[in-house]
């Protein structure tokens, strides 16, 4: 008799003959009693370089947990040393077309951190990460300051300089020196003589704090005053610190922003070699400000590393030191044993590397990141997942295999943020340049030298490689154009968005709980096959537009 819709037989069909259904109602008990393991691989099994051979981001995949809350509630707090966390996972690579000051400045804004690249001059590199460091204050301990004498003209000058154009003036033109007024851009934007001096077009109308006021009262102080500026002075009248209306704004505008406790600034990390001449560098670089100093190699177990972090730990002890690269555990517990704060784990896997093709040498991504962060964990080192980032599921699976934070190059280096120019393609596309810092065009990049004679021995990219004595350079990177991404400011809260789903789906709303539930065999793995890979992308689509955000 045919059945009508919504009907059930009296005969009903098994899925397997023979076999009567058990009650459904006992699922989950069934679950637990009869089976041993959970569904899936745990991560020691899945990384068995014997049995699986060297496994990058693409050969696994993660499985689904249980989602018993919003993806708006997953945090993504994280260390990136010993002693710093951000809110955000995401590092920008030290690269001369991925990180300079605007980077670093916006990287920091969203929560993460950006690593100012040394393929320049030291006073540069310098001047980058104090543009970093003046971004954003609690209280500016160290205003720019003017005096009296200072003319129209040279304050027009230090707004240039600075990108700033509010300056207090007091009687010496030193901090500590009695207020006489404030310069700012609305002063001196028409003023007819650029020779007179400031005090000609200066407020002298002003709204200040006492010293010791805090930073909660200052910016109530602030809020109300509708000025741009409020000097704080001691009780003789002498100009001690200031705060600015900017700063109040930049931290309703970006709340997750990586800034250091006390002084409110925006963490800076910038990125240095290994020679003797780096320490002069390191020198200027800690005279701007910086926090956290990137010792950078593609091949960071070497005597030269070594020496130079047991120099930075003794002479800089308030500087973090992030040593690297290194695949291995042998390398890691080199760098380990010689103090470092945290790792950078990655050798050939970058979009723009080919070390691994030229130099037979380095290992698979996912490979790397679990072996030596697993390691590292033990003496509480963090570790950075460095390279072969294409999307927000690697940024993950890096994560899920132990790193606390993922450093991308190409992945930003096509955003308005990133050093270069836009121009159209042969096939006329909007895209930037990109270069591996191991290609020729990178090593031959005489920025460093500032175009001297030593040019190369000064060049990052030589120094990197180990080439600067080198009467061949043997490339181990390519130069090439990556697609416009738009801003960072749109593309990091995609990239933070796309994280907090994933977690959500994995079933945990922390890093410290993703990590803890991989090391605890909970969050389970399953290899792909070549034929999974392509059934995981778009197939069987004549055309199709792949928009990751709007």
């Amino acid at each position: 008799m045919p059945l009508i819709n919504g009907d059930i037989g009296a005969n009903r069909a098994h899925i397997l003959p023979g076999q009567k259904a058990m009650d459904y109602t006992k699922a989950l008990e069934v679950l637990e009693k009869e089976y041993n393991s959970r569904d899936g691989l745990d991560a020691n099994t899945l990384l068995d370089s014997q049995k699986n051979g060297g496994l990058t981001y693409n050969d696994f995949l993660i499985l689904p947990g249980y989602i018993g809350f919003p993806a708006s509630e997953v945090a993504l707090d994280t260390p990136v040393t010993k002693r710093i966390s951000l809110k955000t996972p995401l590092v920008s690579s030290p690269m001369d077309t991925v990180t300079e000051h605007s980077m670093a400045i916006h990287m920091a804004l969203l929560g993460g951190l950006g690593v100012v690249h040394h393929n320049c001059s030291a006073e540069d590199q310098a001047e980058m990460v104090r543009k970093v460091k003046r971004f954003e204050n609690g209280f500016i301990l160290d205003p720019v300051v003017l005096s009296p004498s200072t003319t129209v003209g040279e304050a027009k000058q230090l707004k240039e300089k600075w990108g700033f154009g509010g300056f207090p003036v007091t009687e010496n033109g030193k901090l500590r020196s009695k207020l006489v007024g404030m310069i700012t851009n609305r002063d001196i934007q028409f003023h007819p003589s650029l020779d007179e001096p400031v005090t000609s077009a200066m407020s002298t109308d002003l709204v200040t704090a006492p010293s010791g006021t805090t930073l909660t009262e200052a910016n109530a102080v602030l809020s109300r005053s509708k000025k741009g500026k409020l000097p704080i002075v001691d009780s003789d009248g002498n100009l001690v610190s200031l705060l600015s209306r900017s700063d109040l704004m930049k931290n309703l505008h970006y709340p997750l922003a990586s800034k250091l406790p006390h002084s409110k600034q925006l963490i800076c990390a910038a990125a240095v070699g290994t020679r003797p001449d780096d320490k002069s560098r390191l020198q200027q670089l800690v005279d701007a400000g910086l926090d956290i100093v990137v010792l950078d190699s593609s091949q960071g177990n070497s005597i030269f590393q070594i020496e130079m972090i047991k120099y930075i730990k003794e002479k800089y002890p308030q500087l973090d030191v992030i040593g690297g690269n290194v695949v291995t555990r042998e390398q890691a517990a080199s760098l380990i044993a010689a103090g470092v704060d945290g790792l950078r784990i990655g050798m050939g896997s970058g979009s723009a590397c080919i070390t691994q093709e030229v130099m037979a040498v380095g290992r698979p991504q996912a490979a790397s990141v679990f072996n030596v962060s697993s390691f590292a964990a033990k003496f509480g080192v963090p570790c950075i997942a460095d390279g072969g980032i294409q999307n927000v599921g690697h940024i993950v699976k890096g994560l899920a295999l132990g790193a606390s934070t993922v450093m991308m190059g190409g992945l930003l280096a096509g955003t308005t943020e990133s050093p270069g120019n836009y121009f159209v393609s042969r096939e006329g596309q909007l895209v930037k340049a990109y270069r591996g810092m191991g290609s020729i065009d990178a090593m031959e990049d005489k920025k460093a030298g500032s175009g001297g004679k030593n040019s190369k021995q000064s060049n990052a990219g030589t120094a990197r490689y180990f080439s600067e004595g080198d009467r061949l350079l043997v490339a181990q990177g390519v130069s090439g154009s990556v697609l416009d991404r738009g801003s960072v400011t749109k593309f990091v809260p995609y990239l933070i968005a796309g994280l907090q789903h994933s977690l959500q789906d994995i079933g945990v709303k922390s890093l410290p709980k993703l990590r803890r539930g991989v090391f605890d065999g909970e969050v389970r793995f399953e290899l792909r096959t070549v034929s999974a890979q392509a059934e995981g992308n778009v197939h069987g689509l004549h055309t199709f537009d792949k928009k990751l955000y709007s």
